[in-house]
């Protein structure tokens, strides 16, 4: 059987969520049909693969390879294939750079274009671009927005069900990601960014971690501290002040 047969039959069993099978789809097409599509499933080696892992940006490379790792499990599984290639495939690390983030007073000054409403929502009430998506203005109600849905559906866990305390800005979010993404390139953040934003928002304002991880929406108070609740440079300055101060005395 040719990898491509194979593929066709794999998504249409494969139980993964609806966005999870879109990236699926996404990833192969453009990666890895063009190299393996039309060769007999048992015929692909390590090296037709590890060439092309190779010319691909870290984070792509590990997200192909996962995916292969997906489609040979499978094909294992139901016995279309009898062995895989990819037992010591491996892909370069991550390298992990700290996230660039804005404070509310820094987007509040800046010119957004046609999505000034929509990034300050964001950036005020800390919610994923297909929660925002999904929002109406009847999901705003006694100075909260209810947040239970997202443009893919259900939420994706029952942490993300939440209400935050409705700060203003609400306008209807286009249904594409890119549009809202270049109003934020225009300022050199990102839209995910903005959740930082919130997150710092929170931090400042003496908002415990655990209330914090209610109104982001995460399951693990650890996410929020983690990636989320970041330190900006300015802290730094300020806390080598107080320390001077306390010596001083």
């Amino acid at each position: 059987m040719l990898v491509d047969e194979w593929v066709v039959t794999l998504w249409s069993v494969l139980n993964v969520r609806e966005k999870t099978l879109r990236d699926y789809k996404h990833l192969y097409k453009r990666h890895l049909q063009p190299v393996i599509g039309s060769t007999e499933i048992d015929l692909v080696t390590s090296r037709d693969l590890q060439v092309k892992l190779l010319s691909l940006p870290p984070q792509t490379a590990r997200h192909t390879l996962m995916l292969a790792k997906t489609i040979w499990r499978e094909a294992e599984n139901y016995g279309v294939a009898t062995k895989s290639p990819l037992t010591k495939l491996r892909t370069a690390p991550i390298q992990i750079t700290p996230k660039r983030f804005l404070t509310w007073e820094e987007i509040n000054v800046l010119d957004w274009g046609k999505y000034n409403n929509q990034v300050r929502f964001l950036a005020l009430h800390g919610l994923r671009w297909s929660e925002a998506a999904a929002l109406t203005i009847g999901d705003i109600k006694d100075g909260s927005v209810l947040i239970n849905k997202s443009i893919y559906g259900a939420c994706k866990s029952k942490s993300s069900v939440r209400r935050v305390p409705y700060l203003g800005y609400f306008e209807r979010f286009p249904k594409s990601y890119k549009p809202l993404q270049k109003a934020a390139n225009l300022n050199g953040v990102t839209v995910h960014s903005l959740r930082r934003s919130y997150a710092y928002l929170l931090k400042s304002q003496n908002i415990h971690v655990t209330t914090a991880q209610r109104l982001l929406g995460h399951s693990d108070p650890l996410l929020t501290l983690k990636i989320y609740t970041g330190v900006r440079d300015d802290e730094i300055d300020k806390a080598g002040e107080i320390l001077q101060l306390l010596i001083n005395k």
